[in-house]
């Protein structure tokens, strides 16, 4: 008997092209901007969710949730919590049900967010979850949207300083489609685009 998975080497995502996004980037560091950006996004019915964290290199140690990303398939909105703070309409709008919102590992993002404020996060989908409906096993959204797309997205800004006073172009690139990649591949999948059988990344195992 044989069974079959979907997985990418480490090799194999290493020789896929970048990923570019080409949509719109706002930077919201005011509490105008930010109810300005939350209106229209209160308006989509499916956007991309994640978040940064300046990270620590002290055992033990760890920072406040920097960064939160939300995009739609072409404008993503970075909203600076380091300089906002987690605001009411923000906190409004991660409890609004009618907004679906699309994330990788979100317990995560949701622990950090609740050392800021409480709240009940609604409308929310874990794609490490659904993933798994189509025999992927690869838990990270660079291995994720590799399979799918056949792009990979490159994870150089991940250690970078997500309280520096202004974020480079670089991080601004980075934060915008780890939101919009988690919006693409659940649309990818939810519209029955992807047929795990025919991926090249199928991995067959046979079991007697």
């Amino acid at each position: 008997m044989s069974k079959y998975t979907v997985s990418i080497t480490k090799q194999q995502l290493s020789e896929l092209p970048s990923v570019v996004f080409n949509g719109r980037i706002n930077v919201v560091e005011r509490l105008d901007q930010a109810v300005e950006a939350l209106e229209f996004l209160s308006m989509q019915e499916t956007v991309g969710f994640d978040t940064e964290t300046r990270p620590s290199f002290r055992k033990g140690q760890t920072n406040k949730v920097a960064l939160m990303q939300i995009s739609t398939a072409e404008r993503c909105f970075l909203f600076r919590i380091n300089k906002l703070g987690f605001i009411e309409p923000l906190k409004q709008f991660l409890e609004n049900p009618n907004v679906t919102k699309i994330g990788l590992s979100l317990k995560d993002d949701f622990l950090v967010l609740r050392k800021l404020t409480e709240f009940q996060p609604a409308g929310f989908i874990d794609l490490q979850q659904l993933v798994k409906d189509y025999e992927i096993t690869d838990c990270s959204l660079q291995k994720i949207y590799g399979i799918i797309f056949g792009e990979r997205i490159s994870k150089s800004q991940r250690l970078s300083n997500w309280e520096a006073p202004a974020l480079t172009p670089a991080q601004q690139s980075y934060a915008a489609i780890d939101a919009w990649a988690c919006l693409q591949i659940y649309r990818n999948l939810n519209a029955k685009q992807f047929n795990p059988v025919t991926s090249p990344y199928l991995v067959t195992e046979t079991y007697n």
